[in-house]
Parts: structure tokens; sequence; C-alpha cells
């Protein structure tokens, strides 16, 4: 069955109309408005990803077809219909896998997720690794000192996450005890900002 597929899947990124339903809350009480990226910031301020520079004055989707660290998780954008959504005004926070963590998945877990009939799924595994807020991994630190070390995620999917942090490293860990480790952090985007992880995050 798909759903027990799910159950060790995932993707990255948005649903329109989960987007447009939800309010930012958790991760971001107080969700930064996104802010005009000015003409000076050029590829030196944001880390290459996957070979390519990435540009803060241009958005998560033109941004992410230039890596080829994501190719997977750009097709599977494509196949759930949300790259109007993802280049969008946001703001996003994009925890975005990179193509050797759907490797990790179970063989044909992939395949089966990108088949039309299987839109509707795969669209609830994006979703849980985007929340609607622009969250830099420094306030996101804050956040967890100020819960006692564990912060809850809550993303436009509806997964809850935990984030917590060792060291200069941001890990989150999903519903079934897997932990993703931001790999590359605050990769800065006209509409938000992107961490590259290095694990597929699972909804419940």
């Amino acid at each position: 069955m798909l759903k027990s597929k799910l159950s060790v899947a995932g993707v990255a990124l948005a649903s329109a109309m989960a987007l447009s339903a939800c309010e930012s809350t958790g991760i971001m009480n107080k969700a930064d408005k996104p802010e005009p990226a000015k003409s000076s910031e050029m590829k030196h301020e944001n880390p290459m990803v996957g070979g390519a520079a990435m540009y803060a004055d241009k958005n998560i989707i033109e941004n992410a077809v230039n890596s080829k660290d994501h190719t997977t998780l750009v097709a599977a954008v494509q196949a759930a219909g949300l790259v109007e959504t993802l280049s969008g005004e946001g703001p996003f926070t994009v925890f975005a896998p990179t193509n050797a963590a759907f490797d990790a998945l179970p063989e044909g877990t992939v395949e089966a997720l990108l088949k039309p009939e299987n839109k509707a799924a795969l669209t609830k595994v994006l979703t849980c690794h985007v929340v609607k807020a622009k969250a830099m991994s420094g306030a996101i630190v804050k956040m967890i000192d100020d819960d006692g070390g564990a912060h809850d995620v809550p993303t436009v999917g509806g997964c809850v996450f935990t984030a917590k942090y060792a060291g200069d490293t941001v890990m989150l860990v999903d519903g079934k005890g897997r932990t993703a480790n931001v790999t590359i952090a605050d990769v800065k985007q006209s509409n938000g900002v992107i961490h590259v992880i290095d694990s597929v995050l699972l909804p419940e």
C-alpha cells in the first residue's frame, strides 16, 4: 500500500491549498515578511549548492533547478504542480533533501510517489518539508535554547518535527525518530530560505 510506503518516503516543498490555509505558527511565531533582495546580493553572499551559485535575488524554484544535488526534489515539485506556489511571495523555509537522501529510501518509493495517481500523497510528503515563515538558522537555534533544547516545528503539511542542535549543526527529528542534519544552512532566497538536509523527513 502507498500509505505504508509513505512511512519511509519523503520530499521537500509546499502545496498551494495548504499554504493558503496555513498561518505561520510554531517555528516562527513572528514570521518574517519577505524582504526584497538588494541588487548587490550576489552569489558570494550565499553558499554554493550542488555546484551552482545561489542568488538571494532569485526565488526558491529559480535557484533549486540549478543544483545538481536536488534534481529528484525538483522533479517531485514539478510532478505535484507546486512550481508556481514556491515561486510566489512566501515567505517559506524549505528543508531540502539531497538526491543522496532520496537514494537511501527503499527501492521504488520515489518512483511510486511521482506517478500521477499518487499526486495527493506526494503533496502531503512535500509539504512536510516546508514552513510558512522565513527561519534562519540563528533564529532556529535561539528557539531551541528558549525551549530547553528542543523546539517543535509545525510544517505546512501538518507534520510536526523536533528541532535540536549539536555544536554548529541543526537537526530535525521526525515522528519515527529519523534525524536529518542541516548540511548547508541559510541559503537566502527572495521569498525565504533553503536549508539543505541529508535525510528525508517522513509524515506519521
